[in-house]
């Protein structure tokens, strides 16, 4: 795996939201493993050690790929390319290079990306090919985290408020404004949940977008074809994010799965090309 050497945030969205993200990933964790899971069962009885497992096991799985994400070099800088050029290849203005064939130039990251889909506020990084698959799985486990901590927290919750009150929807609905207003251990749980049922409706709505895209054989760039010359099955274009052992890559960050592409060379299909 090539390794980045320059990893720290380039634009002061990604300080914000890269820094926001290394905070409430471990305030959530305590919140939800010693503070929620505690109410519902008595700690270290076996339904309490199952779901202190599990969410050790999503903790894991969820930071692992986050640091790969980051620590994956996905640019073209280092790339041995091929001696000859053919007609698919950009030159590059700003990189001064040729750029493979699904490859852009990041702004942010002032380089060119092989095969890059987006730049991640998130991580501060370009997901590119080497990083495509980091990013794919750890937007699973965040969306698992968050819908499987939310299954405790809603009742957390109501045990908190079991009269409703105009002033308890309120503190429901601008948890963030109330804090500030009138701070409370209780009005701070209810940020928190707030943030970790948001967190579950955003990642599911990214896992969904980004699952049609790789369905079809696309990145963001490409959204708008209609039909991709990269379209090789749904089998084969997970293989293209995944690697080779695309089945395994959910149990750990650290399992190894080769990608039948380099980011470079490009197989295409030839029923759509000709089209």
């Amino acid at each position: 795996m090539p390794i980045r050497s320059r990893i720290y945030p380039k634009s002061i969205g990604d300080v914000c939201v890269t820094t926001f993200m290394f905070l409430i990933i471990p305030v959530i964790y305590y919140f939800e493993l010693w503070i929620v899971l505690p109410t519902f069962h008595t700690p270290w009885c076996s339904t309490y050690i199952f779901h202190f497992t599990m969410g050790n096991f999503i903790l894991f799985n969820l930071s692992g790929n986050l640091i790969n994400i980051i620590l994956t070099d996905t640019s073209i800088k280092g790339r041995i390319l091929p001696a000859e050029i053919n007609k698919n290849w950009r030159f590059c203005t700003v990189c001064e290079a040729f750029a493979p064939p699904r490859s852009w130039h990041c702004p942010t990251c002032n380089e060119c990306i092989l095969k890059r889909d987006h730049h991640c506020l998130f991580t501060s990084c370009c997901i590119g090919h080497y990083n495509h698959r980091y990013f794919l799985v750890f937007v699973f486990y965040i969306f698992i985290a968050t819908l499987y901590s939310s299954m405790f927290n809603i009742q957390f919750i109501l045990d908190r408020f079991e009269t409703v009150t105009w002033l308890s929807i309120v503190k429901l609905v601008f948890p963030l404004a109330i804090l500030f207003l009138e701070w409370s251990l209780a009005q701070f749980y209810v940020a928190l949940i707030i943030i970790v049922t948001l967190g579950c409706l955003f990642t599911g709505t990214l896992l969904w977008y980004h699952g049609l895209l790789i369905a079809k054989g696309l990145v963001t760039h490409e959204r708008k074809e209609k039909l991709s010359v990269y379209d090789r099955g749904y089998i084969e274009n997970i293989k293209v994010v995944l690697g080779t052992r695309w089945y395994l890559v959910w149990i750990s960050p650290f399992i190894r799965s080769e990608l039948p592409c380099d980011g470079v060379e490009w197989i295409t299909n030839v029923s759509v090309k000709g089209k």
